[in-house]
């Protein structure tokens, strides 16, 4: 009897107890019809804008002619990929968003970092309040304002910094002209923008450190820098290695907007990137199954960045995206 016993348990223990099947997907969508109707909104946002554009990419593989329609126009392949690859300005396009970029990342990234670690030193007061919203407050003016603010100072002839400069009885750099100087200004005019802004996120993150953490260590007589090496910056590195991936994610995605206000025949030299040829190419001169593989080859080539560095990450931390 116990052998039976033992048998028929053994025959009903992998099946699901009475009353505890798992339900149809159809029947979970109905029961939770509130939730998917709370969600289609982002779901058909992504789904037309995003994801239904992506139809296009096939126009970079073929000679798009607007009269024939996309299905209409003759495939050509890979020969607009390499046409840009074999063209005279390929490596000067990806110099210039290179340097722009690992420029912007070595002085923009550390900036909102030491700042938030300094604010979170500064005890609360009118002092922090005001130091904070002064910084944070250019994130707030758009791209336009900005390089027109850029101009309006800079400028050769009616720039007000240049005047004061040159009243000063010393000569005035061509910011705007000269080349050499094109992304020095376009870097630290980001900086000044964005890093009080980025000090945000860090201030969260600093935020939820245990004050019990730096009592404990001001009884064993750790000085102000040394709590900031050794609690802080610990609790803000998970955050600045989302934050690092995330930009190198970016590194091949210069901020096509400003570049295109600030750019001119002057300074083409330094200023043409990836982003400004595109347009160029596509809107301008109607170059469009051209400019969409050229458009393509930079999104798959920061796709690819961003998956490679988030695996190194990933091998080498405990912190990752995915």
């Amino acid at each position: 009897m116990q052998a039976k016993a033992s048998i028929r348990t053994a025959g009903t223990a992998g099946r699901p107890k009475a009353g505890t099947e798992r339900k149809p997907v159809w029947k979970r969508m109905v029961l939770n019809w509130e939730l998917y109707v709370f969600i289609a909104p982002a779901f058909l946002y992504f789904l037309i804008f995003h994801y239904g554009p992506m139809y296009g990419i096939l126009i970079a593989f073929k000679n798009f002619i607007p009269t024939k329609g996309i299905w209409g126009s003759p495939w050509v392949g890979f020969d607009h990929f390499v046409h840009f690859f074999e063209s005279y300005y390929f490596w000067d396009l990806l110099w210039n968003t290179l340097s722009i970029s690992l420029y912007d990342l070595a002085v923009g990234f550390p900036i909102p970092i030491f700042l938030a670690l300094a604010f979170n030193e500064v005890r609360d007061g009118f002092f922090k309040r005001m130091v904070q919203t002064v910084t944070y407050a250019p994130h707030f003016i758009s791209v336009v304002v900005m390089a027109g603010m850029i101009i309006t100072f800079l400028s050769p002839s009616t720039g007000i910094l240049v005047h004061l400069i040159e009243k000063l009885g010393f000569e005035a750099p061509q910011v705007l002209t000269d080349p050499n100087w094109f992304k020095t200004m376009y870097v630290f005019s980001g900086v000044w923008q964005s890093a009080g802004w980025g000090t945000i996120i860090y201030l969260a993150a600093l935020s939820g450190v245990d004050p019990q953490l730096h009592e404990a260590a001001i009884i064993d007589g750790a000085s102000r820098f040394q709590r900031i090496r050794h609690i802080n910056i610990p609790t803000i590195v998970p955050t600045m290695t989302i934050l690092l991936i995330l930009n190198m994610g970016s590194l091949f995605g210069v901020g096509f907007e400003k570049i295109l206000l600030l750019q001119n025949p002057l300074n083409m030299e330094a200023s043409d990137v990836i982003s400004t040829f595109v347009y160029r190419s596509g809107l301008v001169n109607a170059q469009y199954s051209f400019s969409a593989a050229v458009g393509l080859f930079n999104s798959i080539v920061s796709a690819i960045l961003l998956v490679t560095v988030n695996q190194i990450v990933r091998r080498t931390s405990e912190n990752s995206l995915w």
